[in-house]
């Protein structure tokens, strides 16, 4: 299998590549502490966030078969992107992310369980619009929050960018302190280029 810039792979396919080739390169783009609450076992963390100050280890480490995992494939999507701009144009999308790999039953490592990146945001989202429909009872000019955020998240759909998901993602609630971080993924990244 030859992945390209596009390249996609499903849970059953990725599994099967995982159990052929245990020198594929799992790199999961979720925050700290997504990855905490569920990874698959010898998967590399790397923040999305974090990816552009590391895509020379990332590059060089990509030698083989990369795929990239989040929770529902859209991170892992701008993971290939900046990749592929950055001269690897091999690594590969796991279809549906986290979400369709523990739908289907897939073995995970679990830890202390947090709330999805895309759960925080619609939760922070629906709050700050309740919050400004609730408000505008007494200060009318409040709707104008809410017709923000609605704003704001019609861009991040035709973008496929969030920009309040990479602001949650900053949160200690989101890198706790036991994670691993940046540095350890590198560290990884940079033995595995090495063999």
């Amino acid at each position: 299998m030859t992945p390209t810039t596009s390249a996609a792979i499903d849970i059953v396919s990725t599994r099967a590549l995982i159990a052929a080739n245990p020198d594929v390169l799992l790199v999961d783009v979720r925050t700290p502490g997504e990855y905490e609450s569920a990874h698959i076992a010898g998967s590399i963390n790397l923040p999305l966030d974090q990816v552009d100050a590391h895509l020379q280890h990332i590059v060089a480490a990509a030698g083989g078969t990369m795929v990239i995992v989040c929770q529902s494939g859209n991170r892992a999507g701008q993971c290939q992107t900046r990749l592929a701009a950055a001269g690897a144009t091999g690594a590969t999308v796991m279809t549906g992310g986290m979400n369709a790999w523990i739908a289907a039953g897939a073995p995970v490592v679990r830890g202390h369980q947090r709330w999805s990146l895309e759960r925080q945001v619609r939760l922070a989202a629906g709050g700050i619009v309740l919050a400004a429909v609730v408000a505008s009872i007494w200060l009318p000019a409040a709707r104008y929050v809410a017709g923000l955020i609605g704003a704001g998240l019609t861009f991040a759909a035709l973008t496929d960018t969030c920009a309040m998901g990479m602001m949650l993602s900053k949160l200690p609630y989101n890198r706790p302190r036991n994670s691993t971080d940046a540095g350890h993924a590198v560290a990884r990244l940079r033995d595995r280029a090495a063999r």
